[in-house]
């Protein structure tokens, strides 16, 4: 790799390190834990250019691998403050999300209430 701060989006295996992770999974970490500094004056129009160009992924492709990565146990090994926060980040947009498809859980009402 010629720019390392560019990540191949395949190609041959990756390397594991003592940790757990591989050389593309620590530098999506390292990615988050630094936008995460820099939120307030990025926008996410900006991330995903930075995401399409450091790791040659679309931003749908990024955030699968971002969320598959934080459930394994070696992501939060290797950062454990950064892994939960994006954990809750990830179910609090879930549930955000389902109450706007849904509506809210009060509101539904099953075949048994309906009877």
């Amino acid at each position: 790799m010629s720019d390392p701060q560019r990540m191949p989006a395949s190609g041959p295996a990756p390397i594991t390190g003592a940790d757990g992770l591989d050389e593309r999974a620590r530098a999506i970490l390292a990615f988050e834990r630094d936008w995460a500094v820099r939120a307030g004056e990025a926008r996410s129009r900006d991330k995903d250019a930075e995401i399409r160009s450091r790791f040659g992924l679309g931003s749908a492709r990024y955030y699968q691998v971002l969320f598959a990565l934080i459930d394994s146990p070696a992501a939060l090994r290797h950062d454990p403050l950064l892994v939960r926060r994006l954990q809750r980040l990830r179910d609090t947009r879930t549930v955000a999300r389902a109450r706007r498809t849904l509506g809210p859980a009060d509101d539904r009402r099953t075949e048994d209430d309906a009877r």
